[in-house]
């Protein structure tokens, strides 16, 4: 299969099928621009975590198709520009921080001088330099995960691949990671992330993809996916008159119990309620706020994953076989 350029990881029919026949991926279809944030998601049981491992080699699986880096699934040296933090990682709980980086980065074959540069410039950035040299066995999880992205970073990767990085991490620790991923884009990096924190994902990511039962449900800028939902709410100070919105036939309008009107106009462009306020002044109403509005990422994936004839979410619960539907891997 001939690699895409402006592709970091192109894959076609992953497939991956468990002893018993549990199907924890069904052919999945993804891109990952390069330079770009890519933020994976779905509910436990999905297949999420599975489909990393098969990317880093980790898990085998029944079927792949695609590269990674330009080079086919499964090659490893291309595993040497990679920079991976698992999920629920481990770490020589008698080493100190600063050791640990050494030690991964060694695995990593970067030369000492390097290590040795890399070492202080990368504790800084997850500002972790003051606990550089206490055991590990003295940090929090969040501290744990800091180090985790630092190691992470050691061989100066070109796709950093994160599973489940803000684990356990407080709202400042979130901010800091954040802003690292950031800059590593800004660098021309790729982050793959994997991670439950919808809010977080939000802030950051340029594409995201929802896992649902082993499969991609929704695929694309959280723009674009949440292009039906886009609309303005309108808010006016008392009640509106009758027949005001006879023009307006996608409009509707709502009491609320502050004594205002709420209005409704679907529309993705700042030009679209321009008539409605033009509308609303002549009949020498108070607008009170005009806000561009749309579905959250939470909006977004919960109407994914929730089956809409039970209210339950897909995928979660027990494990599948061949004819189910639900998926046997987070």
């Amino acid at each position: 299969m001939k690699a895409n350029g402006n592709h970091t990881i192109d894959l076609h029919d992953v497939k991956k099928v468990y002893r018993g026949k549990i199907h924890a991926l069904r052919g999945i279809e993804m891109q990952v621009h390069r330079g770009e944030i890519f933020g994976l998601l779905g509910p436990n049981g999905a297949g999420k975590s599975t489909l990393v491992k098969i990317m880093m080699t980790v898990v085998r699986p029944t079927t792949v198709k695609g590269t990674m880096l330009g080079r086919p699934i499964g090659h490893k040296p291309t595993l040497e520009q990679v920079g991976y933090l698992p999920e629920h990682h481990r770490m020589p709980q008698y080493l100190t921080g600063r050791q640990v980086l050494h030690f991964y980065g060694a695995l990593a074959k970067v030369r000492r001088a390097q290590r040795n540069r890399r070492c202080d410039e990368l504790l800084d950035t997850v500002g972790m330099s003051e606990w550089a040299n206490k055991k590990i066995s003295s940090y929090s999880k969040g501290m744990l995960q800091r180090v985790g992205l630092a190691q992470a970073l050691m061989n100066d990767p070109e796709l950093v691949v994160l599973d489940e990085p803000t684990d356990g991490v407080d709202p400042v620790g979130r901010r800091d990671i954040r802003d690292v991923l950031v800059k590593l884009k800004d660098q021309g990096k790729t982050v793959f992330l994997n991670s439950h924190l919808l809010s977080e994902l939000e802030m950051v990511c340029d594409r995201v993809a929802i896992l649902v039962q082993g499969r991609v449900s929704q695929f694309g800028t959280i723009d674009d996916l949440t292009r039906e939902s886009r609309r303005y709410e309108v808010v006016i100070d008392g009640l509106l008159p009758d027949g005001v919105l006879g023009s307006f036939e996608n409009a509707r309008s709502e009491s609320l119990p502050n004594g205002t009107t709420q209005v409704v106009l679907p529309g993705t462009e700042a030009s679209d309620v321009q008539p409605l306020l033009d509308t609303l002044r002549q009949q020498k109403l108070t607008i009170v706020s005009v806000r561009p509005m749309r579905e959250s990422l939470e909006d977004l994936f919960m109407r994914a994953v929730m089956d809409p004839t039970t209210g339950k979410a897909l995928g979660v619960g027990a494990a599948s076989n061949g004819t189910s539907a639900k998926g046997a891997s987070a």
